[in-house]
């Protein structure tokens, strides 16, 4: 059992991260299509055409110099990013998702980092912070003080660059279910029948833009057709 003075966010989070170090194995299946994540041809089509659009616009932003990658996960994005950067710093909180992100991408110029991304700080000014699919488990409590970590880990002209989920039923496993309106958390289930509650927000793209010019943040939010969005931008000034 938790600590009972832990806060209910810190519980939650606590039981996301176990989530996905047990959901390791498995987790290319989502970005695949595979097991229990294929809906069939022609939503599996749609799928493809949006990660290319999303791929597309992370080519166009063209990334440069020092990079940091928050949960970088299997390293599906950090083989991108490493093509052109001139360092990568690759950070996760699983050690199961850093050891297959580095039998996909042995590069010497990344490296790996095992913190909490919520307590890491930089020890060296970035020239691009990239995340994928991570905003969306940033709980509501935390979200400013996430923005404050980003910011203090860019170097003057630094830019941001993020690619994460619209809420779609068929997204997801075909055993999971969306939230509710409004819900900050939802059930995932592995497929040995596990289940752990974990943070899932979606933004809306004109609200998330909102929210970050209020923080000091210049950012364009867009989407794709039907699966994800994207943002780029930098700071304010």
């Amino acid at each position: 059992m938790g600590d009972p003075l832990e806060s209910p966010t810190a519980r939650i989070l606590a039981e996301q991260e176990r989530y996905y170090r047990a959901r390791a194995p498995e987790y290319d299946d989502w970005w695949f299509r595979r097991g229990r994540y294929d809906h069939g041809p022609d939503v599996n089509a749609r799928w493809f055409s949006d990660a290319a659009a999303a791929e597309a616009a992370l080519e166009r932003f063209d990334v440069a110099g020092r990079v940091l990658e928050i949960a970088c996960g299997t390293g599906q994005w950090t083989a991108r990013l490493a093509r052109r950067a001139d360092h990568v710093t690759a950070l996760d909180t699983s050690p199961e998702v850093l050891e297959l992100a580095r039998r996909r991408v042995g590069e010497s110029n990344v490296s790996y980092v095992r913190a909490d991304v919520f307590a890491w700080e930089p020890d060296a000014p970035y020239d691009v912070c990239f995340f994928g699919f991570w905003l969306s488990h940033v709980p509501e409590e935390r979200f400013g003080a996430f923005w404050e970590r980003v910011g203090r880990a860019l170097g003057p002209g630094g830019r941001v660059f993020f690619i994460d989920s619209l809420p779609s039923e068929v997204a997801s496993a075909v055993d999971h279910r969306l939230p509710e309106q409004g819900a900050e958390t939802m059930l995932r289930r592995l497929a040995d029948g596990r289940e752990y509650t974990i943070v899932k927000r979606f933004h809306e793209p004109e609200a998330l833009e909102r929210r970050l010019s209020e923080l000091g943040w210049d950012v364009e939010v867009d989407t794709t057709p039907e699966f994800f969005l994207y943002g780029a931008g930098s700071r304010e000034g």
